[in-house]
């Protein structure tokens, strides 16, 4: 069988990574492959001195890579949603398959690549767009192609995990974590898409899609940051029993889809709750296997490109199966993606952690029980610690049992405006993962 011709766009890190990946274990690749998998053409702005690219044919327009009638596969690394966007289209458009680690362009612009993609009998791989290495595309869209998944939940972002982590174990604010996460490289000088959760959503919505067989609905996914969470809040909880974990969460219901990142508290034994460091996992559960959990490294140069070469391979083995037989791109045929409706915030169920700063007289703490009561939100734990010196006012920490969003959040409207308690009543969702 002739060799199988890859063009390479972007040469940064994760570019350089599958550089290294595909020419130290091409013999590999070549018996898993059936074939030799060749890099042939490299577009980019400029070379990288982590890679060698040898007698590769190297264009500093990347444009040249797709127009190159000998390419078999276009592999996207630039990222961004415009010029990749513009690449990828014209990749499609003359007749090439493409791999590429870009989660934004999928989560947004998904459905319309697709489209293209099945009108011109091409594929569109991106294992490497969620999750870095860890091969959870291939595990919900094949390995449980069986089951009916009820759930998933994901720690789907290092950066906000080693944040977390650091403010746990060191007790550390946000401010003086992220720092650190910055000098070690793990966030950008904005961090906004890692730590308000931006990133997380589009890995997450990626997940959905597949997990429920609908529509990438990257718009309607609700995404909160991990930034107002403070040192206080995370030892409470461990107080409590629980870690606080910034989630990706998609479930199903009878109502529709929740899509949903946040800061989450996860009882401590539950295995995700134990995921430190920049280290990623995703929790799926299924009617038929139970919950299965997927563990390992969620970025970085040759982590990335394992996932990158993965589906170079995938796709090398299939270019002479038709169109109709390949594995769809989001798990089912295109003609039976289900329309399924994705839930406000308001209209979720989960259970909370409430805290408060209240004053410490009689009558103030059964104010409040009365108040959730009012709203249908029953207290499964309360902390009351004790008066600090020379103040009035007192922590009191509440877990609640499963409510719905608007119920709580109409309920803590009225402890706010109560002139026995100050400041902000602060709310984090709790998932028990079981």
């Amino acid at each position: 069988m002739k060799p199988v011709k890859v063009g390479l766009c972007g040469l940064g890190t994760v570019g350089s990574g599958t550089v290294n990946v595909m020419t130290r274990n091409a013999q590999e690749i070549a018996a898993r492959a059936g074939c030799d998998i060749v890099i042939e053409h490299i577009g980019a702005r400029r070379d990288n001195p982590v890679c060698s690219t040898g007698d590769i044919r190297v264009s500093r327009d990347i444009f040249e890579v797709v127009q190159d009638p000998s390419i078999d596969i276009v592999v996207e690394l630039i990222g961004g949603t415009t010029t990749a966007k513009e690449l990828v289209l014209a990749a499609i458009r003359n007749g090439k398959h493409v791999v590429t680690a870009n989660k934004a362009l999928i989560a947004e612009f998904g459905n319309e690549v697709f489209q293209e993609a099945h009108a011109k009998g091409v594929s569109v791989a991106f294992e490497a767009a969620v999750a870095g290495g860890i091969p959870i595309i291939k595990a919900i869209r094949e390995g449980l192609a069986g089951n009916r998944i009820e759930w998933l939940a994901g720690i789907i972002n290092g950066t906000g995990n080693f944040i977390l982590s650091e403010m746990r174990d060191r007790g550390r604010d946000f401010a003086d974590a992220l720092k650190d996460a910055q000098n070690l490289g793990y966030a950008e000088a904005d961090p906004t898409f890692d730590v308000e959760g931006i990133d997380a959503a589009h890995k997450l919505v990626i997940l959905a899609s597949m997990a429920f067989g609908m529509p990438l609905q990257f718009e309607k996914v609700f995404t909160e940051g991990i930034s107002r969470v403070s040192a206080a809040d995370v030892a409470y909880a461990d107080e409590l029993g629980y870690r606080i974990k910034h989630l990706g969460i998609a479930r199903q219901t009878a109502k529709g889809v929740e899509l949903r990142v946040h800061p989450t508290l996860v009882p401590y034994k539950r295995l995700l709750a134990n995921v430190d460091g920049v280290m990623n996992a995703v929790l799926v559960k299924s009617d038929a296997v139970g919950p299965t959990l997927y563990y390992g490294a969620g970025a970085g140069a040759e982590a990335t490109a394992s996932a990158v070469v993965a589906d170079v391979v995938d796709l090398a083995r299939t270019l002479t199966v038709e169109a109709k037989q390949r594995v769809p791109h989001l798990g089912v045929q295109a003609d039976n993606l289900s329309e399924l409706p994705v839930l406000p915030i308001d209209e979720v169920e989960t259970a909370y952690y409430v805290r408060m700063s209240a004053l410490d007289k009689p009558g103030v703490l059964s104010t409040i029980t009365q108040i959730l009561s009012e709203a249908g939100v029953s207290i499964e734990a309360l902390i009351q610690k004790e008066q600090p010196e020379d103040q009035d006012m007192v922590p009191i920490i509440l877990v609640t049992n499963r409510s719905v969003e608007k119920n709580l959040m109409a309920a803590i409207e009225r402890i706010q405006a109560l002139p026995t308690v100050a400041g902000e009543v602060v709310h984090i969702r709790l998932e028990t993962l079981g």
